[in-house]
């Protein structure tokens, strides 16, 4: 098992409604001990985390989450807003329901909005396996593949459902060359992890392989 090569994809995250600065700072200091790709965390904590950390280590958060179903409009702002206290990556959450409806022209013009609001920095679009068929998986393969975005991820981690083999070998399969797979979500442990990077995923949100390092018991996302 490479350990190496794990941590360096783990975007090590704490995205949990009662999220403190001390576990935030705490989370920080881990990404910054175990050199992981970023941390991911709540928009109100990116100013004070990326003054923590500088350029030490990359600061990730969230966008209409978890829910997706905010105006594009409010999207771009939070991304702006985001991006002006620091982050240096954006998680987004498409609109759901849009896909159910096939709104597929109205999917592409928003993801690509808020690349626009990213102002050049890393985009992960987050479209919800667990909600979605095999056949919505791959339109979105599609339409993420032509937005811009960097990267197309799994899950929130707040629906019910986490990141599947399954989900990532689709991915894998569907979207174009030059895209990048996030699996987030249920990754419980290293092998989980391992399995992950060995299918196809360069990216893995989870809060959980820190503590696998750490020797302790790993719950949540």
């Amino acid at each position: 098992m490479d350990m190496e090569r794990i941590l360096a994809a783990v975007d090590h995250t704490l995205l949990t409604q009662g999220a403190t600065w001390e576990e935030i700072k705490g989370i920080c200091d881990d990404g910054l001990k175990y050199h992981t790709a970023s941390v991911c965390i709540p928009p109100s904590y990116v100013k004070a985390a990326k003054d923590y950390v500088g350029d030490a280590l990359a600061v990730c958060t969230v966008i209409g989450f978890p829910n997706g179903y905010a105006t594009t409009a409010v999207k771009c702002f939070e991304t702006e807003d985001a991006v002006k206290n620091g982050a240096d990556e954006i998680d987004m959450v498409i609109n759901i329901g849009w896909v159910k409806d096939k709104k597929w022209d109205e999917l592409l013009a928003e993801i690509k909005a808020v690349k626009a609001a990213c102002g050049g920095k890393l985009l992960k679009v987050i479209i919800e396996t667990c909600l979605l068929t095999d056949e919505e998986k791959i339109k979105m393969c599609e339409i993420v593949s032509q937005s811009g975005a960097e990267y197309i991820k799994t899950s929130t981690g707040f629906a019910g459902g986490g990141a599947t083999r399954e989900d990532v070998a689709l991915f894998a399969k569907h979207v174009a060359p030059h895209m990048k797979i996030k699996a987030a979500g249920g990754i419980a442990g290293l092998q989980d992890a391992q399995d992950f990077l060995d299918l196809g995923a360069s990216r893995l949100g989870t809060s959980r392989i820190i503590k696998a390092v750490k020797g302790q018991q790993g719950s949540g996302y």
